[in-house]
């Protein structure tokens, strides 16, 4: 990504009114996610899914192209009494922070290689929580471009060695057609 490129993501941050609230997604898995060890939010903006992820125990990490998201998230993190791991990364470019990872999360974020790198970074038995809107959306609205949008059945042959748990894809209460997507990291054999 070019230097244009986080400029206007950090345009878009700090121009951003929107509540700060954790995903109604990532919420909804209150129960079958893990509240110990640690965390990667991939592409995670200004931290509100991250916090909540570190009050429920988790050490999370959140990795974002944004220096203003980045700021917004150590802000968000202090007024919520946790602490995050911030880093400004490039996902596009950089690799991924090492692993292992209990849980990685990416919401509202799609770059293919990041996908197939997804196993390398779960321990045995991790979790992966993906959403992504898909070309349906376009019907009811112009962004994200064609670009950034999953073909309709695409999600799961993008994850060939994770374990699905559960996948959607459907219109949600908020009006966009995503794809939703938690999968499982096997065990390794012994």
């Amino acid at each position: 990504m070019s230097q244009e490129e986080r400029q206007r993501w950090n345009d878009k941050h700090q121009q951003s009114s929107a509540p700060r609230e954790p995903s109604a997604f990532l919420r909804s898995l209150a129960d079958r996610l893990p509240r110990k060890g640690r965390a990667l939010d991939l592409a995670g903006g200004p931290g509100q899914d991250a916090c909540w992820l570190a009050q429920r125990g988790l050490d999370v990490t959140l990795v974002d192209i944004s220096d203003v998201a980045l700021a917004q998230a150590e802000t968000l993190a202090r007024d919520a009494g946790v602490s995050l791991t911030r880093l400004r990364l490039d996902l596009e470019s950089d690799a991924p922070p090492p692993g292992p990872f209990d849980l990685v999360v990416c919401l509202n974020y799609l770059w293919r290689p990041l996908l197939a790198a997804v196993p390398g970074l779960l321990t045995p038995g991790g979790l992966f929580v993906f959403a992504q809107p898909t070309r349906r959306n376009l019907q009811r609205h112009p962004h994200p471009s064609a670009r950034f949008l999953l073909e309709e059945g695409e999600l799961p042959t993008l994850l060939p060695e994770l374990q699905s748990l559960s996948f959607t894809e459907d219109w949600t209460d908020a009006g966009r057609h995503e794809a939703r997507l938690v999968a499982r990291k096997l065990q390794q054999a012994p």
